[in-house]
């Protein structure tokens, strides 16, 4: 698997279109990162750490819903292997007029785009939701 973090933004999209109250996918340190950014502003109601059938560690994500409707509406991956984005801290986009979040890998952990400018940092964007 080239890119980690976008197949675990797929298979969150992909288990609220069917309707889905939980998701796993396997674990990694960036991976969980970017879930506590995400429960963290409250897209998703958490994720808990668990084995697959294999036996690898895995995050069972618990997604959210607000009147049969995904919280998340749209998740895109900004940052991909084969094009890294980078922003400097007055470079950092507003998702729809600050609705929605823009997750932030910064030098001083990964964060949400508001938190990096509280912090004055800038680095690479990784995906924005909204």
């Amino acid at each position: 698997m080239n890119d980690p973090i976008g197949d675990m933004l797929t298979r969150i999209r992909n288990a609220q279109s069917r309707g889905k109250s939980t998701t796993s996918t396997p674990a990694s340190k960036l991976r969980g990162w970017v879930l506590d950014v995400l429960a963290d502003e409250g897209y998703i109601r958490g994720y808990e750490k668990s084995t697959d059938e294999r036996g690898h560690p895995a995050f069972e994500i618990s997604l959210k819903y607000f009147d049969g409707t995904p919280v998340i509406r749209e998740v895109k991956r900004v940052s991909k292997p084969g094009r890294r984005v980078y922003m400097g801290v007055n470079d950092i986009p507003q998702v729809r007029q600050g609705l929605g979040v823009s997750i932030v890998s910064t030098p001083k952990g990964v964060m949400s785009d508001a938190n990096a400018r509280a912090a004055n940092v800038g680095g690479e964007v990784l995906c924005t939701v909204f």
